[in-house]
């Protein structure tokens, strides 16, 4: 049994309610106890879990590098399922950092958006001065439509510069797989109704000889799919979630006709050109949760023209489930709860827009069994604020990843 550390919430928000006046315990890295107990407390403030970023390139594009040293995209195929964003991540970059700093603890980092499959979808600890201990959850797998996948003419391997002929490039990808899987699948099958012949007569295999001959009969079907190919049938198996970069409206229409078509598990991450609350409730009709995002950034290219802040107010009005990414460094991860503020202004309520960073976050990456509140038996990763946390001025008093102090004034 570890040291207790005693936390008085002057103001609790716990990632679903506002309370008052709550004392928190934590011990070996867990929270044993949330009541209205007046204990002696170690640390006096408003309380919030960490904060979670949703969608992030933290550690790939680097503070203080130049944009040709970055390590986002790879621009050697449209298809790089292998691609790890962990082999590309720096944890010196000063962004983690400040990350810490302002209580932004875990994101899931995805490489960029230039290829149609980009690679894995990571959830990471910022606080990790390496990437041995950095990884908290495999996530799932970034992907890309629109604009950006059709932008990269100049890059390698084939690249069609439309979005016709990249969305034909992707379903041929994913019919042609399909159709490999159905002929390897049916070759299984006729080997397992000549090894049941076997199985039975005179000269009958053993039990033994049999076990081992379906084994061999198993492990051909596995190897007859190139590890690449694998990946790609565990996004289309539902297995994993397809983190999927979509701006405009067509573009969403388009991805929840494919989710349909090939039964994906999938968010819509950015939707930012979404400036129909209808889209937002089609999305929601499909099931695909929103990654919403970035917001404060600079609009550079067409895709974006109809991205204006007051989509926010769309969005909280339609029936989809959402979160909030930063995108860094398209905005910086600390700024994650400063674009809580396009919320607030259309009336969403403190304790509604601190949960859509820590609890819904946590919900959509599939991490709030542990994380995302402030409750008994979760894990203590939790901020002390001098404000309230949501005042423009407010900074963490202390810093707590998972029962380890990491900052504290």
């Amino acid at each position: 049994m570890g040291k207790q550390i005693v936390i008085r919430a002057k103001v609790l928000y716990d990632g679903k309610a506002k309370k008052t006046e709550q004392t928190v315990i934590v011990e070996d890295g867990k929270i044993i106890e949330v009541s209205k107990k007046a204990l002696k407390a170690d640390f006096v403030g408003y309380v919030t879990p960490a904060f979670i970023d949703a969608h992030s390139h933290i550690g790939m594009f680097r503070d203080g590098e130049p944009a040709d040293e970055s390590e986002g995209n790879d621009i050697s195929d449209q298809f790089m399922p292998l691609n790890d964003p962990l082999n590309s991540i720096y944890f010196d970059d000063r962004a983690f950092k400040d990350a810490v700093d302002f209580g932004v603890l875990y994101s899931c980092v995805v490489p960029g958006s230039g290829n149609l499959i980009g690679g894995r979808a990571m959830i990471i600890k910022h606080w990790a001065e390496n990437r041995k201990d950095a990884l908290l959850k495999d996530y799932g797998y970034k992907m890309a439509l629109g604009f950006n996948p059709r932008s990269t003419g100049s890059w390698r391997g084939k690249r069609p510069n439309t979005r016709m002929g990249v969305y034909s490039m992707l379903e041929e990808k994913f019919d042609k797989l399909l159709i490999k899987k159905e002929k390897s699948e049916l070759e299984r099958y006729k080997k397992l109704a000549e090894l049941e012949k076997k199985s039975k007569g005179k000269d009958k295999l053993s039990a033994k000889e049999i076990a081992l001959e379906k084994k061999n009969i198993q492990r051909c079907y596995e190897l007859s799919f190139e590890p690449e190919e694998n990946i790609i049938l565990e996004l289309l198996s539902g297995m994993k979630t397809a983190k999927i970069h979509v701006h405009k409206e067509d573009d969403v229409l388009y991805l929840i006709e494919m989710v349909k078509k090939y039964k994906l598990k999938a968010t819509a991450d950015h939707t930012c050109d979404v400036f129909h609350k209808e889209i937002y409730d089609e999305l929601a009709k499909a099931k695909i949760p929103v990654i919403f995002g970035p917001l404060g950034g600079v609009g550079e290219k067409v895709e974006l023209a109809h991205a204006y802040y007051q989509n926010a107010e769309l969005l909280m009005k339609s029936k989809a489930e959402f979160g909030l990414m930063t995108d860094h460094p398209v905005v910086w991860t600390p700024h994650l709860r400063d674009s809580l503020k396009f919320f607030l202004i259309y009336g969403m309520k403190d304790e509604e827009a601190i949960s859509l960073i820590t609890y819904r976050n946590a919900k959509l990456l599939g991490i709030d069994d542990a994380l995302g509140t402030v409750e008994k038996g979760k894990t203590a990763s939790l901020i002390v604020w001098d404000k309230e946390p949501l005042n423009l001025a407010a900074y963490p008093k202390m810093v707590m990843a998972e029962g380890k102090v990491l900052r504290k004034r």
